[in-house]
C-alpha cells in the first residue's frame, strides 16, 4: 500500500492512483471549492446601474463639485496650452483626456474585482455621475414653461444650457425646435450611451464615454477655431455614439404610446429621415422623436456664428411649447426602458461569464 504522508493527511489528499480518466484529487477539489464560491460578476453591476439611476432621478446633477465640470475645467486648461490648428495635435488631446479620465476608473475596476459591494457602489457611483435624465428634464421643462408665460428673453437665457446654437434671435417657434432636439439628442448622449458603454466595459466604459461625449460637446464643432482642432473629438463621439443614438430611436418607437404616437409610425421617420441629417446619430434620435410627437424638426442652426443647415425630419407640425414636456415624458419612458434592459443585461451577462467561467476551471 502506498505511502501517506503527514501533509497530504492534513489536505486531505492520497497517493492512490486516480481511476482511469478521473482527473486528479487536488484538481477535484479545487472545482467543488470553486462550485460552491457564489459568482457575483452580474449582480453588483445590474444593482449598480439601478441605484446610479434611481439616484440621478431622484437628487440630479451636484450644484458644486461635479467630476464632469471638473473634467471641463482640466480639459479646457489643457486645450489653452496644447490648442494649434492640427488635426494631430487635436487627435493627441482628445486621446490623453479620455485615456486620463478613464484610466482610475480601470483602476476602480480592478481594486473592486471579487468585492461585490464595492463594485456595485463604484457602479452606483459612475452612474449618478455620467448620465443626466433629471437635469436634461428639468432644464427643457424650465423653457417649456418660459415659452408658455411668453417670455423670450428667459428662454433665450434658458437655451444654452440645453445646446449650444445662439439664441439671441430665435422666436418661440426656433426655440421650442431646439429644445425638442436637445432632448432627444440628449436621450441618447445622456441616458441611453452612458449605460450601453457601461454594460458593455464597466467603469471606465461609462467614464471614457462621458470625457468622450463632453469633449465632443467642447471642441467638436466646424467653426474656424476647431474644424481641424477638434475633429479627432467628433469622430470619437460619432465611433461611440452609433449603436446608443440606433437603439434610443428604436426605443423612442417602442415607447411612443406614452406620447400618443405610433410605434410603425415613429420606426418610419427613423429610417425615413435619420440619414438625411449632418450628424450620423443625431438624426436617428430627433427623426424618432419627430415622428413620436408628431412634430417637424430641422431647420438653420447658428453655432459660434456659424449658421448650419439642417433637413426637415418629420411630416408633422412646427414644435409647440407644449411638444417640450411631451418629448421630456418621451425620454422619461426611454430613460427607464434603458435602465431596466442595461440592468438585466449586465445581470444575463454576470451569469453567463460565470458559467463559463465554472467550466473552465
Amino acid at each position: 500500500m502506498p505511502k501517506v504522508t503527514r501533509g497530504q493527511h492534513a489536505r486531505g489528499e492520497s497517493d492512490e492512483p486516480a481511476a482511469p480518466g478521473a482527473a486528479p484529487v487536488s484538481y477535484r477539489r479545487a472545482v467543488t471549492r470553486s462550485a460552491g464560491r457564489p459568482r457575483a460578476a452580474g449582480w453588483p453591476v445590474a444593482a449598480g446601474i439601478l441605484a446610479g439611476a434611481l439616484g440621478d432621478a431622484l437628487f440630479g446633477d451636484p450644484r458644486r463639485g461635479h467630476p464632469v465640470a471638473l473634467f471641463g475645467r482640466v480639459a479646457q486648461g489643457t486645450e489653452d496650452r496644447v490648442y494649434a490648428d492640427s488635426r494631430l495635435r487635436g487627435a493627441g488631446y482628445a486621446v490623453g483626456c479620455v485615456l486620463a479620465a478613464a484610466a482610475p476608473a480601470a483602476v476602480a475596476q480592478r481594486l473592486t474585482r471579487g468585492r461585490p459591494w464595492l463594485r456595485l457602489a463604484a457602479m452606483a457611483a459612475a452612474v449618478w455621475t455620467v448620465t443626466g435624465a433629471r437635469s436634461l428634464a428639468a432644464e427643457a421643462e424650465r423653457m417649456s414653461a418660459a415659452l408658455r408665460s411668453g417670455d423670450l428673453p428667459a428662454a433665450r437665457a434658458i437655451l444654452p444650457s440645453l445646446c449650444g446654437r445662439d439664441p439671441a434671435q430665435l422666436d418661440e417657434t426656433e426655440l421650442a425646435r431646439a429644445a425638442v432636439e436637445s432632448v432627444a439628442e440628449n436621450t441618447s448622449d445622456a441616458v441611453v450611451a452612458p449605460l450601453v458603454w457601461g454594460v458593455l466595459a464597466g467603469l471606465p466604459g461609462l467614464v471614457g464615454y462621458r470625457a468622450v461625449n463632453t469633449l465632443d460637446a467642447m471642441v467638436g464643432y466646424r467653426s474656424p477655431r476647431y474644424a481641424r482642432f477638434g475633429w479627432a473629438a467628433a469622430r470619437l463621439d460619432d465611433v461611440a455614439n452609433w449603436a446608443p443614438a440606433r437603439l434610443t430611436g428604436m426605443l423612442a418607437a417602442a415607447c411612443s404610446p406614452a406620447v400618443g404616437g405610433r410605434p410603425a409610425a415613429t420606426w418610419r421617420a427613423m429610417g425615413w429621415y435619420g440619414g438625411r441629417h449632418p450628424s450620423p446619430n443625431a438624426g436617428r434620435c430627433e427623426a424618432a422623436f419627430a415622428g413620436a410627437l408628431g412634430v417637424r424638426l430641422g431647420g438653420t442652426n447658428i453655432y459660434a456664428g456659424v449658421a448650419e443647415h439642417r433637413p426637415g425630419l418629420g411630416q408633422g407640425r412646427a414644435p409647440e411649447p407644449d411638444d417640450i414636456r411631451r418629448a421630456v415624458r418621451l425620454c422619461r419612458a426611454v430613460t427607464i426602458a434603458t435602465t431596466v434592459a442595461a440592468a438585466a443585461a449586465a445581470a444575463i451577462g454576470g451569469k453567463a461569464a460565470g458559467a463559463i467561467g465554472g467550466k473552465r476551471e
